[in-house]
Formats: C-alpha cells, sequence, structure tokens
C-alpha cells in the first residue's frame, strides 16, 4: 500500500459517502490512536509516527476527512461534518477494537477539530487516555486581511464551491525533503488537495474565531506540541491561548526550529 499500512477500510461518513481509513496495527495492540489530519492533507500522511508507534505495539487509524478523500478543491458544506464524521470514527474504533485505551491524536486544522470536538462533542470514556495535538490551527500566521474574510464570507454563500487564492504551503510544512517531495507527488496524483473552496476557507475562519471565546472550557487531558518557526499557524498566538485551559490539564512542547509539520520533521 502506498503509505505502508496494514490493511484499509471505509468509513460510513454522515454524508452517506464511504471514506479511506488508513490502518497501521501491531498484532495485539496495547492502545490505539485516533488521528485527525490537517486541512489539505489525507490520512495517509500519519505513515511515519504511524510505524513508530506500531514498532512500540501502538496501533494508529486515520481517515480521509470530508472534501479531503482524493479531491483536488476541499469543498465542506459546513465544518460540523468533521465534527459528525468524527464521532463516527470514534464509535468505530470503539467496535474494531473493544475494550482497548485509545488516544486522539490530530494536526494543523484536526487540532482545529479535536478542541472543538473536545468542548462540544465529547465527554469523555472510561477508555480514554487523553488528546496530543501538533500545531493546532487556532490563528493564522499568515494574515488575512479583513476585507478579504469578509469576501469569504459573502463568496461562502454566493458561490461556495468557487476556488479561492492560497498560498503554496508546501515549502514550509517541514525541512525533511524527502517528505516534500512525497507531498508534491501526493498533490500531483490528486490524492493532496492544491486548492480550497470558498465555503471551506469561511467555514475555517469561523471555526477559529470561535476557539478564543470558548478554548477555556476545555477539561480533558492534551499535550499540545508547537512548532516554533510555524509558518501556517500562528505559534506565538496559540501559547497565548492555551494559558486559558487550567493548567492541570495541559502541557506544552515548544521545538523552535520545527516547520509545521512536527510528526514529519527532521528532529522527529
Amino acid at each position: 500500500m502506498r503509505f505502508s499500512e496494514d490493511r484499509m477500510e471505509k468509513l460510513n461518513c454522515s454524508d452517506g459517502v464511504q471514506r479511506d481509513i488508513h490502518i497501521w496495527e501491531p498484532e495485539a495492540p496495547r492502545a490505539v490512536f485516533l488521528t485527525i489530519h490537517g486541512g489539505m492533507d489525507h490520512g495517509g500522511n500519519y505513515v511515519l509516527p504511524a510505524l513508530y508507534l506500531k514498532k512500540h505495539g501502538f496501533a494508529t487509524v486515520a481517515h480521509d476527512q470530508h472534501g479531503h478523500d482524493h479531491q483536488r478543491k476541499v469543498y465542506i458544506p459546513s465544518f460540523e461534518v468533521f465534527l459528525d464524521d468524527l464521532e463516527l470514527m470514534l464509535d468505530w474504533v470503539k467496535k474494531v477494537y473493544p475494550d482497548i485505551p485509545f488516544f486522539i491524536l490530530s494536526h494543523s486544522m484536526g487540532g482545529l477539530i479535536s478542541t472543538h470536538f473536545g468542548i462540544r462533542r465529547f465527554e469523555g470514556d472510561p477508555l480514554f487516555r487523553g488528546f496530543i495535538t501538533s500545531s493546532p490551527y487556532y490563528v493564522n500566521a499568515i494574515k488575512t486581511p479583513k476585507i478579504v474574510e469578509k469576501m469569504a464570507g459573502v463568496l461562502s454563500v454566493l458561490t461556495p464551491r468557487m476556488a479561492v487564492p492560497i498560498e503554496d504551503l508546501l515549502p514550509n510544512v517541514t525541512h525533511d525533503e524527502a517528505i516534500y517531495k512525497r507531498h508534491r507527488k501526493d498533490e500531483e496524483d490528486g490524492i493532496m488537495a492544491a486548492k480550497a473552496s470558498a465555503r471551506f476557507a469561511a467555514e475555517l475562519l469561523k471555526a477559529q474565531a470561535w476557539i478564543p471565546g470558548h478554548i477555556g472550557e476545555w477539561k480533558h487531558p492534551m499535550l499540545v506540541i508547537v512548532a516554533g518557526d510555524d509558518k501556517i499557524a500562528d505559534s506565538a498566538a496559540t501559547l497565548e491561548l492555551l494559558k486559558r485551559i487550567d493548567p492541570g490539564v495541559v502541557d506544552e512542547i515548544v521545538y523552535p526550529d520545527n516547520y509545521h509539520e512536527n510528526f514529519n520533521e527532521v528532529n522527529r
């Protein structure tokens, strides 16, 4: 398989579409990492941490999210579909891996999703062991003018599927040249999206705007891995937002020289 998966399954998503689940697993997993990929990305991008975890007795499962299932342009009807499908994915994990502890591991937009999920949808579980998130996409490092944000909202209503201009982010995700080339090949092959729709952009902005007023409600154990040289998610803003959470449930690790993808960086 392209990303060294042990097997693939399908998730019956909230819109009735079946999307890929990438699975890396040892013979008898000690725990399961349910992973949530970032924007313009796919579940296969977790291959490196997944193979590391497999060597240590842990399974990793990652579903291709709505709008990211071999789509060259990401479109979603609303941010809520990510949360709806994450609930279904969690149900799938508990069915396939009964009585096994689990973590929720996320990156970038996945961190934004997991934060909404942890506050709005997840009450906890006896087998749950904690959230781990890398470079959560709470605030854009590339500042968007207010007029552009307003235009995105208007276009989201009038022409929701229209592609909006976005910067080429791939040169700024990792210092690892081999990973960069893999991303480019994924993009060329239509596995990784290269375009974003107006609706997708507007929904992300709304989801980000919700965070400052609610992140203080966070109550689950969480480890946040921050990339100090992140050119996509604002790392300084992330650290400031984390100060609003009860320090008894959150820990941060900062890697000063890392670009955005901590799990794909050269110091991994």
